[in-house]
């Protein structure tokens, strides 16, 4: 995936806020860290959900991988898939909230149009073939396909913005999800909770990936706030400059 960060300003993309939890060593997951006479993982799970709704927004956005694990379905394409549009097809204009995800081979696939009450967007590389998106559109789901080779996420972002109304996203992972747009400077803020606990295997992810170069002279951070939440964890949020 990649953006032409060059062309930032010269379209009304939704502001984006990067909103993670994690540890001190960067672990996003709760199951495997330390125990914390201050909090469980029920704590961290609830204070996570507590700054998600402080921030607002129109809507949230994840990865492939993150976004099977939450829709679950399996492929189900209709056996005459009929004529379908190339670029764009939005199942509910009136929706208020939707769940947005980035998936290049249209592997991702849904039960219907609604995830946890959102309206659910997929946004598609250019080869993805017309069964998957009839089987999109059969359940509900809107969609925009990519009109080059690689993905220009800040052309899609303007197109939720101009046809659905979405001004702000919680980008919410994957690591690489996370890097590919700090990286395109289409991210605005970094919005970190941290937990007191640590995991400190190898290899164990993070919350923001991008490839061997990483975000060294593509990224800035300059510290909005500091604040104190239960249970010993902190919330930090962070303005994301381009250097």
């Amino acid at each position: 995936m990649s953006a032409d960060a060059s062309t930032k300003d010269e379209f009304m993309k939704p502001t984006i806020i990067c909103l993670m939890i994690t540890s001190p060593d960067g672990s996003l997951h709760p199951s495997r860290w330390t125990k914390s006479p201050d909090g469980s993982r029920a704590d961290w799970s609830a204070l996570y959900e507590k700054v998600h709704a402080t921030h607002g927004g129109d809507g949230w956005m994840v990865g492939r991988v993150t976004m099977a694990e939450i829709s679950k379905a399996q492929a189900h394409p209709p056996a005459e898939p009929g004529k379908v549009s190339r670029s764009t097809h939005f199942a509910n204009r009136q929706a208020k909230s939707f769940a947005i995800a980035l998936d290049r081979s249209g592997r991702l696939h849904f039960n219907s149009g609604e995830l946890y009450g959102d309206h659910v967007v997929v946004l598609l590389g250019r080869d993805v073939p017309d069964q998957h998106l009839a089987e999109l559109a059969g359940d509900g789901v809107s969609y925009i396909v990519s009109e080059t080779d690689e993905m220009d996420i800040g052309a899609m972002l303007e197109i939720l913005n101009a046809e659905l109304g979405i001004k702000q996203i919680l980008l919410e992972g994957g690591a690489g999800v996370n890097g590919s747009l700090l990286a395109a400077g289409l991210v605005d803020e970094l919005s970190l909770v941290i937990a007191p606990a640590l995991e400190a295997r190898k290899n164990s992810d993070r919350v923001v990936e991008f490839g061997e170069e990483g975000l060294a002279g593509r990224v800035e951070l300059s510290l909005i706030a500091c604040e104190p939440l239960d249970h010993g964890a902190v919330h930090l949020r962070y303005k994301v400059m381009k250097p």
